[in-house]
């Protein structure tokens, strides 16, 4: 059987918390232990699950004048030029 998982957002990361990778990384290992079983008798797909890691990454990259900006993150509409 195969198996999706999201990890992301909370899974991730606690309120309030930086979002450095070290944390998260922290947060992942008992998630890891507890898909392992899963692993082993199933084919096990684990996704990010776009919690505001990914919204984080939005923002930052909005605000970067060296990428183009097709559309806004936040309205899913074309940025005006």
């Amino acid at each position: 059987m195969r198996v999706v998982v999201a990890l992301g957002g909370n899974a991730l990361l606690e309120r309030a918390e930086r979002p450095d990778a070290e944390i998260q990384e922290g947060h992942v290992l008992p998630a890891v232990d507890a898909l392992a079983p899963i692993a082993r008798d199933h084919e096990l797909v684990v996704t990010h699950g776009n919690g505001p890691q990914v919204g984080l990454l939005a923002a930052e990259s909005e605000k970067d004048p060296d990428l183009e900006h097709p559309c806004s993150p936040s309205t899913s509409e074309p940025t005006p030029s």
